[in-house]
Formats: C-alpha cells, structure tokens, sequence
C-alpha cells in the first residue's frame, strides 16, 4: 500500500476512529518501552500498554506502578504528556485532520501518486465515467481537474480534486499531469460549444507542454475544431454530437425494433479492439477470418483499409495486407 492509497483510506474514516488509531500508537510505543526497561513489573507487551492507557489518561489504577528510576522517569513523561502535550497533540492533529479534510474536498491539495488517470471537467458524463473505472477496476487512481464546482467530497466520489483551470500549469502541476497515465478532456456544459471546444484544445496544448507523450482524449463538439484538437496534441477526438444523431436518425427511421438505448448498455459489457491483420490472414474471406477470431473471443465487426470504414462486408470480401481489423470483445479485469 503506498502513501496515497493509505491517505485515500484514512482521511474516509470517521475523525473518532483516525483519533482513536493515534492514541493507540502512542499508547502502544509507551507500553512497549515499559515493558523492555522492566519485564518482571511489567510481564507482557500489554500489561505495558494497560499501564500505559491508565496513566496517560490520568486515572492512575495503581495495579502496575514502575519501580526503577528510568521506568518513573518514563512515567512522568507519559503523564506529562497524556496530561498536557497528548492533549494538545490530539487537539492539533482534530483540527490539522479536519483542515486537511477540507482541503481535500475543496481542491487545494496537491496528487502524489502516479500511473493515475486524470479528468478534466465535472458533469454527468464525467461521473459515469468515473463509476465505470471503478467498477472495472477499484483501485484505479483518478484526479479530477475542475474549476466550475467548489468542492467535492472523497467520502461520495472516491477522487483526488483539484480545483483550478485546467488549462494554467499550476494546477496540472498539482495533478502530477507528468507521471499520469492518461487524460480524459470533457466539454465544459457551461460554455457555448463553440467556447467548449476552444477551452478544451487550449487545455490539450497545456497538458502537451508537460508531457509529450500522454494519451489525451478530448470531447469535440463541432466538426470544425477537430483538425485544431489534433495539431494541439490530442491523441483520440470523440465527436458526442455525431454519436447521438446518428442513434437519432436510426429511431427516427426504423420500424418495429428495440430502442438503441441497447447500444450504449452493450458497451457497458464490450470494447472495441483494433489491430493490424495478421499475416495469416491475408487474401483470406471475412467469413474465415471471423470464425478464426470468433475462437478467442474476439466478434470480427468490420475493417479500416485506407482510412475507408467498412463495416459488415460480404463474407467473401478478401482481407489484404495493411488491413485494420475492428472487433468487439468482452471487458475483463
């Protein structure tokens, strides 16, 4: 478990608990100290941190009492600090844990780790994009680049926040944008899609600037922005808009069939895989070739030839070298 991870987990326990968890420390370290300067008063580790417990919250049983000079000295430290300074300690360390907390949820604290993924805008489709890495994997790291909300809690939504522009180093500095594995842009909802776009090709060139060699996905509303997301770096461009017009104009001219509301849950169970045809199957038929993938799992959908989508050819349509497959296979963890 590395740091962030052991943040992650501590900072979602109730403040009773992380408190109860340092006392206990503390308690131990004493106890365990006591035990070592005098094993015969002190037969066990927990006889110890009894002794401990009982003294450092000044109750003072009497039941284990210290007879050396060392193990008294140890003594009134211990009551000095169960008595003032563990006091004062706990008090600081309620208050640092509670600001810390705050700051978390408001976006003020720099990301640590690495290989996390990073989002870029708060909306619904963000946050169902955030359930799905999870669910596919819960230990996946997010950190979440946004300016438009104030605060977000880690106890709702497991992800580190940082608020900001995404588009001012400062702030992707802060979300370790170097050592991420990838970067999913959203559109702003807030803008027109024409200033959306804008915002999210000058979020693409601050991102490059601090890491050449990131994957950088971005939402493009309008067609004619792509070319500019493209020359700004952008490794993948998702066009929203063409995805619903083209499930819209399917309702609109289909006949009797299921809503296409079955595509977007299909997705939920399967990804696209792309790859080059392999030598094997050159000058083959679709057909053979299907049935040959079909045996590991991979649905043969179509190929990419000469930046030409052909979908669903004939099942004598000869592959030919250079040919890019397009299959769907099932999502595995």
């Amino acid at each position: 478990m590395n740091i962030e991870q052991f943040k992650h987990i501590y900072f979602r326990l109730p403040i009773l608990i992380r408190l109860f968890l340092t006392i206990l420390l503390v308690m131990m370290f004493f106890g365990t100290v006591i035990h070592f300067i005098e094993p015969k008063q002190f037969p066990t580790i927990f006889d110890g941190i009894w002794w401990a417990v009982v003294t450092g919250a000044t109750v003072g049983y009497g039941d284990y009492v210290p007879l050396t000079k060392i193990g008294r000295i140890l003594g009134i430290i211990l009551i000095l600090t169960g008595g003032g300074l563990l006091t004062f300690y706990i008090t600081q360390f309620a208050a640092a844990t509670v600001q810390h907390e705050n700051d978390l949820s408001r976006g003020k604290v720099a990301y640590k780790g690495s290989e996390h993924i990073v989002l870029v805008g708060w909306n619904e489709r963000t946050r169902i994009l955030m359930d799905r890495i999870l669910k596919y994997d819960s230990k996946a790291e997010i950190v979440l680049i946004d300016q438009t909300v104030s605060q977000i809690s880690y106890q709702h939504y497991p992800v580190h926040f940082i608020h900001g522009d995404p588009t001012d180093d400062y702030f992707l500095q802060k979300a370790n944008i170097k050592e991420a594995s990838k970067v999913v842009i959203s559109a702003d909802n807030h803008k027109s899609e024409k200033q959306a776009d804008n915002q999210s090709i000058l979020t693409v060139v601050a991102i490059r600037g601090n890491n050449k060699d990131i994957p950088i996905i971005v939402e493009i509303m309008t067609k004619g922005q792509i070319d500019n997301a493209v020359r700004a770096g952008a490794s993948t461009i998702l066009r929203p808009n063409d995805f619903m017009s083209a499930l819209l104009y399917q309702e609109v001219l289909k006949e009797k069939a299921k809503p296409f509301e079955t595509v977007i849950h299909l997705l939920k169970e399967q990804q696209f895989h792309h790859f080059k045809l392999p030598k094997e199957f050159e000058n083959k038929p679709f057909i053979e070739v299907l049935y040959s993938l079909k045996l590991d799992d991979h649905l043969l959908l179509g190929i990419l030839r000469e930046e030409k989508w052909i979908f669903n050819p004939s099942k004598d349509f000869l592959l030919k070298n250079e040919d890019i497959l397009i299959t769907s296979i099932p999502w595995k963890p």
